[in-house]
C-alpha cells in the first residue's frame, strides 16, 4: 500500500482545495492552475462515483473509499511529474478520511488512515458553504452544510495542517489564494532543500514555521488582568451539604459514564535534582564542604536521606563521610537524574511497597474514577523514550491493584514542536547544520486531549500526589468537583434543547441568560440587548455550547505558577488560570492585581468535552491563540528563545466555561524539587 497511497518524492509546491461538496473547489482548482499555468489533480471520486451511478444505480459504499484513495493518489503522484513549480490538488486522501468517518460510524481503513496522515502539503485551502447548493446524481445531506463544514475544519486543525479559509465569490476566493500562495513561495526561498525536508519529517510545513518566528518578530501580548478572582468573586466554596451532595451526585451517575483520568507525565526528573547538579559541579571547583554550605538542598537531603523512598535502592550503607555522601549524590543522579519524573520512587509504604509518582495516580483513581463496567481509565502523556520503563511498570502494579485499571499512553505530536530562534529572530542550527525545534509546552498536549472520547475527564500533573493515606477527604473533593460539572452540565444540555426548537418561550431566554452570567460566569455583551429574539436565541446557543471545566483552586502558598484572574478579552471579561510569565509585571496595575490573589491553580481539572448530542467538541476552536508565550532559554550555553504554545490549563482552554471552586490545600503537594519528598503528604 506505501506505492499505492504514499506521496511520491517531488520538491514542488502542493496546494489542496478541501472542503465538503459544492462549495467552489474544482472551480477554485483550475483558476489557480490557469493563473499560475500549472496542471491540477481533478477529485477522482467524482468520474468513479459517477460511473458506478451510470452503470449500477448506486451511490458511493465504504469499499469504494480505498479504491478512491488509491485512484487519487495516483492522479497526484502522476501530475506531480508534469506540474510547473506548483500543483493544485482538488482534495487529498484527508477528505477521503473525513467522508469515511463522517458516513459510516467513524470507520476508516487503517492504509487510508495511515497514508491520509503521512502525506504531507504546504497549505490547504478550506472552502466555506457560502456557495450556493447545486444538486447533481451524487450530491447528498444538503441540509447538512454546516456539520460537513465543521468536519472537514475540525480534521485539518486535530491533524495541525496549515489552512486558510476562501470565502467569498470566486473573484475574492482567487485573490485570497494568490496572494497566500506568493507570501508561501517567498517564505519557501529563504530555506534550503534540507530545511524543508527536515521540516516535511517532522510534520511541518514552511507556512507554519513562518507563523512560529512571525509570534517571535511581533512579540506576544500579555494577560489582560481585571482583577483576582476571589472567593464571592469568581471563587465558590462548598459547605459540608454541599460537598456531600454534589460528590453523592457523581457516585450516583459514574456507572453511566465514560470516564477517564488524563495525567501530563511526559517530563524529565531533570529540574527535580537541578541543585544536585549544581553541588556535584561545585564541588569540582571548591570542595565539598565548601559547596554544602551554599547548598541548602543538598544540606537536608543528606540530613533526612533515610527517608527517601528511593535510597535502599542506591545506597548499601550510612552516610558516614564526605566520600560516602557525594557517592550516594551521584548515584541518585545516575539512577533518576533523566528519566520521566513519574518513574522516581516517591512513597514507601513498607519495605515492599514502594510506589513511583505513575504508581501513585493509579492507585488514586481507583478512589474516584472508576465508572462504566466497573473500569478505572488513566491516559498518560509520555515521551517515546521512555514507553518500556513506563509499560513495564504498568504490567508490574496493575494486576497487584486492581485488574480492572485500563491504562493508555500517547505522545506529545511531533508536529507540534516549535522552533528555537536567536535573538535576531533567526532559526537557532545544531552543529550539522539542521534548525532545532523544541517541545511546545504542555499546551501542545491539547492534540492529545482532543482525542479523546470519555464523558468526563479529570486532570491531574504526574508530580501532584500524595501517598492514599494523607488525604481521604481529597477524593471526597474530587468527586465533588465532577458532581458539580455533571450538575452544570445538565442544565447547560436542558437549556440547549429547549432553545433548539423553532419557537422559543421568553421563561426560557431569561432562564438561559441568568444561567450563563451566574452559574457560569459568562459575560454577556451589552449588544446582546439590541438583538431581535431569533438573534438572541442563536446567540444563546453559541453562549452555551461549549465545552465546561470545573477546576479546583487552593489558597496561595507563595507557590510560583498560575493562578484565578478575571481578565479582559475583546470585549468580554472571563475566568481564567493566567501564568506569571503571561503577567506584565512592569506595569504597576498588573502587578498590585497578582500580588493581591487570593488562590493558586494545583491542576485539578474535572471536563466535560462532548456537547448535548453527544459528539466531542473540536477543542482547537476555543483556544486564545494569542497566549501564546515567549521563553528564555540556553542551548550549549548559547541564549535563545522558545515559543511555548497556550498551556493546556491556560489559553488552550480560553473559551471554555470555566468555574472556579475552593479545595483543602492538602489536596496541593508537587514535587518541583527531591526534597519537596520530605513534607508530610509524601511521608
Amino acid at each position: 500500500m506505501e506505492k499505492l497511497l504514499g506521496q511520491h518524492e517531488s520538491d514542488i509546491i502542493k496546494i489542496v482545495i478541501f472542503g465538503p461538496e459544492s462549495t467552489g473547489k474544482t472551480t477554485i482548482s483550475n483558476q489557480l492552475a490557469r493563473h499560475y499555468h500549472t496542471v491540477w489533480a481533478p477529485e477522482f471520486a467524482r468520474n468513479y462515483l459517477q460511473d458506478k451511478w451510470n452503470n449500477e444505480r448506486k451511490t458511493c459504499e465504504n469499499s469504494d473509499l480505498l479504491p478512491i484513495a488509491i485512484g487519487q493518489m495516483a492522479l497526484e503522484n502522476d501530475l506531480a511529474q508534469k506540474a510547473n513549480e506548483i500543483l493544485i490538488c482538488d482534495t487529498d486522501i484527508l477528505e477521503t478520511k473525513v467522508y469515511s468517518e463522517t458516513y459510516y460510524g467513524d470507520f476508516v481503513d487503517n492504509h487510508l488512515e495511515k497514508h491520509a496522515l503521512k502525506n504531507t502539503y504546504d497549505l490547504y485551502f478550506l472552502t466555506y458553504i457560502d456557495v450556493p447548493w447545486e444538486e447533481d446524481d451524487l450530491r447528498d445531506r444538503p441540509g447538512m452544510r454546516k456539520e460537513m463544514f465543521d468536519a472537514f475544519k475540525e480534521a485539518l486543525d486535530k491533524h495541525n495542517r496549515p489552512y486558510i479559509l476562501l470565502k467569498g465569490d470566486k473573484h475574492t476566493r482567487l485573490k485570497t489564494a494568490v496572494n497566500a500562495i506568493e507570501k508561501l513561495k517567498a517564505i519557501r526561498a529563504k530555506y534550503s532543500k534540507a530545511d524543508l525536508k527536515q521540516f516535511k519529517e517532522k510534520g511541518l510545513s514552511v507556512w507554519q514555521i513562518n507563523e512560529q518566528i512571525e509570534l517571535f518578530k511581533n512579540g506576544t501580548a500579555f494577560s489582560d488582568l481585571q482583577r483576582p478572582a476571589l472567593v464571592g468573586d469568581g471563587i465558590t466554596t462548598l459547605s459540608s451539604e454541599e460537598l456531600l451532595h454534589f460528590s453523592s451526585h457523581y457516585e450516583a451517575q459514574k456507572e453511566a459514564l465514560d470516564v477517564l483520568k488524563f495525567v501530563p507525565a511526559s517530563g524529565a526528573a531533570t529540574r527535580m535534582f537541578k541543585a544536585l547538579y549544581t553541588f556535584v559541579e561545585d564541588e569540582k571547583e571548591h570542595g565539598f564542604e565548601a559547596a554544602l554550605q551554599d547548598n541548602k538542598t543538598v544540606q537536608m537531603l543528606l540530613d533526612n536521606y533515610t527517608k527517601f523512598a528511593f535510597t535502599n535502592e542506591i545506597n548499601s550503607g550510612e552516610l558516614t563521610d564526605n566520600l560516602s555522601k557525594l557517592a550516594y549524590i551521584k548515584r541518585m543522579l545516575q539512577h533518576y537524574g533523566t528519566v520521566a519524573k513519574g518513574l522516581i520512587p516517591f512513597h514507601q509504604y513498607s519495605s515492599n511497597d514502594i510506589r513511583t509518582a505513575f504508581e501513585e495516580q493509579l492507585v488514586s483513581a481507583l478512589s474516584y474514577a472508576t465508572s462504566q463496567n466497573q473500569l478505572t481509565k488513566v491516559h498518560f502523556t509520555i515521551a517515546p523514550t521512555a514507553t518500556t520503563a513506563f509499560k513495564r511498570v504498568s504490567y508490574r502494579v496493575v494486576p497487584k491493584h486492581d485488574e480492572n485499571l485500563r491504562v493508555y499512553f500517547s505522545y506529545q505530536k511531533g508536529n507540534t514542536d516549535t522552533v528555537a530562534v536567536d535573538y535576531q529572530n533567526q532559526p537557532v542550527r545544531d552543529a550539522s547544520g539542521a534548525i532545532i525545534f523544541r517541545p511546545a509546552g504542555h499546551g501542545a498536549l491539547l492534540a492529545n486531549l482532543n482525542e479523546q472520547n470519555a464523558d468526563l475527564i479529570f486532570i491531574n500533573n504526574i508530580d501532584n500526589v500524595a501517598k492514599t493515606t494523607f488525604y481521604p477527604e481529597g477524593f471526597q473533593y474530587k468527586k465533588a468537583l465532577a458532581g458539580k460539572l455533571l450538575s452544570l452540565r445538565a442544565q447547560c444540555y436542558d437549556l440547549l434543547e429547549k432553545l433548539a426548537i423553532e419557537e422559543v418561550a421568553t421563561d426560557t431566554i431569561t432562564r438561559a441568560i441568568t444561567f450563563l452570567k451566574e452559574a457560569l460566569n459568562f459575560d454577556i455583551p451589552t449588544a446582546f440587548d439590541t438583538f431581535e429574539a431569533i438573534k438572541q436565541q442563536q446567540q444563546l446557543i453559541k453562549y452555551l455550547n461549549r465545552p465546561i471545566r470545573v477546576c479546583g483552586v487552593v489558597a496561595n502558598q507563595g507557590e510560583p505558577g498560575g493562578g484565578p484572574f478575571w481578565v479582559k478579552q475583546g470585549n468580554q471579561t472571563s475566568l481564567q488560570i493566567v501564568e506569571t510569565a503571561q503577567i506584565d509585571q512592569l506595569n504597576d496595575n498588573q502587578k498590585e492585581i497578582l500580588e493581591n490573589a487570593s488562590h493558586f491553580n494545583p491542576v485539578e481539572l474535572v471536563c466535560s468535552i462532548k456537547n448535548h448530542k453527544g459528539k466531542t467538541f473540536n477543542l482547537f476552536d476555543f483556544v486564545a491563540k494569542d497566549t501564546a508565550f515567549i521563553s528564555q532559554k540556553t542551548i550549549a550555553g548559547d541564549p535563545i528563545q522558545a515559543l511555548e504554545l497556550p498551556g493546556l490549563w491556560n489559553g488552550a482552554m480560553a473559551a471554555w466555561h470555566t468555574v472556579f471552586v475552593e479545595i483543602p490545600v492538602t489536596m496541593f503537594n508537587p514535587v518541583k524539587t527531591v526534597v519537596d519528598l520530605l513534607k508530610p503528604a509524601h511521608q
